[in-house]
């Protein structure tokens, strides 16, 4: 069949939906499908095996204009819209069905962003508080494109029942997992040799893999070492926060022991993760988060709050260690008993149980078999 895909951002940019149609699109067109894609960006960029239109990022009105041209010329020839980020003008041919992928609440990260709520409003919140006129518009605009979809695919239960509670009807609300990279492979490296190898001393080390916005909490996990003496904190990533947690952490008296060195190549990243004792994710919001399951194929238990999909990663005590949030007394006490006795050891001898439900093989069958039904199920219908 014939595949528009819309997404708002598209490889080479950064980003979790531009990652994932990068990598999933070569195996949907091995099953026989065409593939052509619609996004914003750079019009120069890329050689593809698959038609790929880029609307050039000028000022808001025009661009979503020519987006919306864009799109209607390609879904007067198509099967089925795979749509990839909500918010997309995709105006006329109502006949075409649309299968959308959700990983997140853009009413909440819009709203967050333009500061008509605060940072650190917390999402689960959100979904039933009332906000001004500016906030609910946008909420019932979410609510009203994920209604009109005939498919809708989220990586957890968790963004299923938050979907389906912005009015989508359950049965076409269906839980796809995220899976770990295609060519993912368990390190090799001991703990010992990934340390030597990035010169990295002994003692206590914790890592957090995040992009540095004030939901990911990282202002917690400094202050928490603040409270442990010895530990040291290597956060890879930046973003927003950055300034101030450099400050954050020289006002608690650990700037010697938090290490905040941007971002980090993808393979020295793989080598961090190995060299940790606990990869850390103490943050408000998470759809189903890859660098758990990252962490966790390279041997290396975890800690994560018990908020948004972590919980469908982290099996408390087998794998990794959940703490509620927000709650910086339980986190200092997690932090405490995870790196006491034998708990590290018993923890990462179990990493690796449960991550066949997170193959990119399955997910793949999954998602493909889910635009064919979708299809097919519309064709039948007329």
């Amino acid at each position: 069949m014939r595949i528009f895909v819309a997404s708002g951002i598209f490889h080479p940019e950064s980003g979790g939906p531009a990652t994932y149609l990068y990598r999933l699109l070569p195996a949907v067109q091995a099953r026989g499908h065409d593939v052509r894609v619609l996004a914003f960006g750079d019009p120069s960029g890329g050689d593809y095996p698959y038609p790929v239109t880029r609307i050039p990022r000028r000022s808001l009105p025009l661009r979503l204009a020519d987006y919306a041209r864009a799109a209607r010329r390609e879904m007067a020839s198509a099967d089925l819209v795979f749509v990839n980020s909500l918010g997309l003008p995709l105006i006329g041919y109502r006949r075409v069905p649309r299968v959308l992928k959700v990983v997140g609440d853009l009413a909440w990260e819009r709203s967050v962003n333009k500061g008509w709520i605060p940072a650190t409003e917390d999402i689960d919140v959100f979904q039933t508080r009332r906000y001004d006129p500016r906030v609910e518009a946008v909420k019932r605009m979410r609510a009203r494109e994920v209604r009109r979809m005939d498919r809708i695919i989220v990586p957890s239960e968790y963004l299923r029942h938050m979907v389906v509670g912005w009015g989508a009807p359950p049965e076409r609300v269906q839980v796809i997992y995220n899976a770990l990279e295609p060519d993912a492979r368990a390190a090799v490296l001991s703990q010992e040799e990934a340390r030597a190898d990035l010169g990295l001393g002994p003692g206590p080390l914790l890592l957090a893999p995040a992009r540095l916005t004030a939901w990911k909490g990282i202002d917690h996990l400094i202050r928490a070492v603040a409270q442990i003496p010895d530990v040291q904190l290597l956060v890879a990533g930046d973003g927003p926060e950055e300034a101030h947690l450099r400050d954050l952490a020289a006002a608690e008296g650990v700037a010697d022991r938090v290490t905040l060195p941007g971002r980090v190549p993808r393979e020295r990243l793989a080598r961090l993760f190995r060299a940790a004792d606990y990869t850390v994710l103490y943050s408000g919001y998470e759809g189903l988060s890859h660098t758990l399951l990252e962490s966790l194929l390279a041997g290396t238990p975890v800690i994560a709050s018990d908020k948004g999909g972590n919980p469908e990663v982290v099996r408390h005590g087998v794998n990794g260690l959940l703490v509620p949030y927000v709650d910086p007394a339980a986190l200092v006490k997690t932090i405490r008993a995870a790196l006491a006795g034998e708990t590290r050891a018993r923890l990462a001898a179990r990493a690796g149980e449960g991550l066949e439900r997170f193959r990119w093989e399955t997910l793949v069958d999954q998602t493909v078999a889910a635009l064919e039904v979708t299809a097919q199920g519309a064709k039948e219908r007329r």
